[in-house]
């Protein structure tokens, strides 16, 4: 069996030594070296060809987003962020995500030995992850400074509108794994008169605030980290809160949203399958669904659940998936009506809804 490569890359003795540990008991991966600066694992890099590497923050030298984004420019490769500062600076993650980072884990502020073996599930499942990825080639910014924002490039004209919608209707949206950079994609399109939308993205407790907070500034449309009991409106994007669970319920003619805390589903909390189930039973044909890039299963049977009851469901293809697990599973419980790219969904979003009536092909 092939083993998964690892290159750790650290400030911290203690969390090269214990990453290090962690990634050896593993039988399908191992660390072939540590590096306590950017510029050493440049050099190890080059050498030993990892197919993954670890990669801190804040570290001498050069910090980690300033070589990430040097990294992806040049000689692509799955990182996955293990730091301190991706908990506490949850703008520095999205800034890793932005950079072509696949995924990331916030290393505990104290307690560092037993937090992070606490975490070596997660930390040795997102390394999985990662070493399947698709990664691609990030283009040179004109300015690359940790905290700027991505210049969006909307295919649709700024002034486009889809003037009379109904209000029943609702975009509901899934993601995980390469998501947040999906769904980023795909708002940034939006007209400011858009139906309302419910996402779920799997994120844990302390990064949905800040995800939700970026996308506002970016977009046409609103978007907020969803409470329970508020009303979704058009022209508004609702994130799943993180550690809870979301799904949309009625309160007389409208549309609510429910967060509580509720159990794990499909190990998750957000789950796709809570909100995509709920949008059967209450949107029905007034939905439309969207399954992007991810690991696993989440989501898929309850997309079928939507199909069934009416709704029109987008998978976004393989080739611009990041990891194409949870849109293969989509599209194999026959939840898809349409696969398509990710730059072809929003206009074919905005498409349906002109002609919200009109008969399309099912697949």
């Amino acid at each position: 069996m092939k083993k998964i490569r690892v290159i750790v890359v650290d400030d911290s003795a203690l969390v090269r030594s214990l990453l290090a540990e962690i990634i050896n008991r593993q039988p399908d991966m191992e660390c072939i070296g540590t590096a306590n600066d950017p510029l050493v694992a440049r050099e190890m890099i080059r050498e030993k060809n990892p197919d993954v590497i670890t990669l801190d923050v804040e570290m001498p030298r050069m910090d980690g987003i300033d070589f990430l984004g040097r990294l992806m420019r040049l000689r692509p490769m799955p990182v996955v962020m293990i730091s301190t500062l991706t908990e506490r600076g949850a703008e520095v993650t999205l800034r890793a995500l932005e950079l072509g980072a696949t995924d990331f884990v916030a290393k505990p502020r104290i307690g560092v030995a037993s937090g992070l073996n606490d975490l070596a599930t997660q930390i040795v499942e997102k390394i999985r992850i990662a070493a399947s990825a698709q990664i691609r080639r990030a283009p040179a910014p004109a300015a690359a400074r940790t905290g700027d924002a991505p210049a969006a490039a909307p295919a649709i004209p700024s002034g486009t509108l889809l003037g009379r919608v109904s209000t029943e209707k609702l975009i509901f949206i899934g993601a995980s794994t390469g998501g947040t950079e999906a769904i980023r994609h795909i708002l940034t399109q939006l007209p400011a008169d858009c139906p309302g939308i419910a996402i779920t993205q799997h994120m844990p407790p302390g990064f949905t605030t800040s995800f939700a907070a970026r996308l506002d500034t970016l977009c046409r449309i609103t978007v907020k980290e969803a409470v329970h009991g508020e009303r979704i409106l058009p022209g508004h994007a609702y994130i799943a809160p993180g550690g809870r669970q979301f799904s949309v319920g009625r309160s007389g003619a409208n549309y609510v949203a429910v967060v509580e805390e509720g159990e794990p589903v499909n190990r998750h909390r957000p789950s796709v399958e809570v909100l995509f189930r709920s949008a059967a039973h209450v949107a029905g044909r007034n939905a439309v669904g969207v399954m992007l890039t991810g690991m696993g299963a989440d989501g898929a049977r309850a997309m079928r659940e939507m199909k069934d009851a009416g709704s029109y469901n987008y998978v976004q293809d393989e080739a611009s998936c990041i990891v194409f697990g949870m849109p293969r599973e989509a599209i194999a419980h026959g939840a898809a009506d349409e696969v398509l790219p990710l730059d072809q969904i929003a206009p074919a979003l905005m498409a349906r809804l002109h002609a919200p009536d009109r008969v399309h092909h099912r697949i």
